[in-house]
């Protein structure tokens, strides 16, 4: 079915899919915090340990491979600069954009003790992709399930590159293994799309030569099943008095300890 629709249907599909995991307001009304908020440890975390190990996998080494030493690179939801700042050595000028002015001042202490010259950017892509020039390689790693636009962000992306695009992504929408819990506390069924086959899909209608490899998630999503329960709550919309609830819940249902994602990296070259 994909196969037979052009980049308009395919971007419209996408943003319907993604509208379809908006959460019902009656359930909203009744949060006790934001359920699509992030923590920023979460972020600075992953940041550190990628900068401690950096990862071999294949992100990382198609951005590598792309950038020139002393290039610049764009890193688009760059968050503290996982996706970007591993490369430091190689990096000669960074441009980091991101809506969270927070995750961006982490970026910048980082690159600041790495020795990598960063303009930061706050704001939504595109929306800010005019402050930013053309440079030789663009990346944005876990993004495009926030982006509603999905054929404006990847244009936008692909006109800021003179090289290469890289995108990484989880095969499934980062909220997919809550399913089990959503039905069980409210009685609602999640969707199943989009995931990371529309993701590629239109990246090709839009005429890009599009490349994919997929492999494990190199982390655990949590390190504990105390630690799931209190990110459940939270994502639930439960008070977070409920967390033993929850996680015995979990435990019934079969999903500790839960399986290792399946990260896929899309990546293309600019025509020569």
């Amino acid at each position: 079915m994909l196969d037979s629709m052009d980049a308009e249907e395919l971007a419209a599909l996408w943003r319907e899919r993604l509208e379809s995991w908006a959460i019902p307001e009656e359930i909203l009304a009744a949060a006790p915090a934001d359920p699509w908020s992030y923590p920023l440890a979460r972020f600075t975390t992953r940041t550190d340990q990628a900068l401690a190990r950096p990862d071999e996998g294949p992100t990382l080494t198609r951005t590598a491979e792309a950038l020139p030493g002393g290039g610049t690179l764009l890193d688009v939801g760059s968050g503290p600069g996982a996706a970007s700042l591993p490369l430091h050595a190689r990096i000669g000028h960074l441009y980091a954009v991101d809506t969270s002015g927070e995750m961006l001042e982490e970026l910048a202490a980082r690159a600041d003790k790495l020795g990598v010259p960063v303009t930061t950017v706050t704001g939504r892509w595109p929306d800010v992709a005019g402050a930013v020039p053309e440079v030789d390689v663009a990346v944005a790693a876990h993004v495009v399930y926030n982006v509603p636009d999905l054929d404006r962000f990847l244009l936008a992306l692909a006109g800021r590159s003179r090289g290469r695009v890289v995108l990484e992504l989880p095969n499934r929408h980062p909220m997919s293994w809550l399913a089990p819990l959503w039905e069980h506390f409210h009685d609602l069924v999640r969707p199943v799309r989009p995931i990371a086959e529309d993701c590629v899909a239109l990246a090709a209608a839009l005429g890009f030569d599009v490349h994919v490899e997929e492999r494990e998630s190199p982390l655990e999503r949590f390190g504990s099943l105390e630690e799931l329960a209190a990110s459940a709550c939270h994502r639930l919309c439960l008070d977070p008095s409920r967390a033993q609830e929850v996680g015995r819940t979990a435990l019934e249902l079969g999903m500790w300890p839960l399986p290792r994602d399946r990260w896929v990296t899309i990546w293309w070259d600019r025509p020569v």
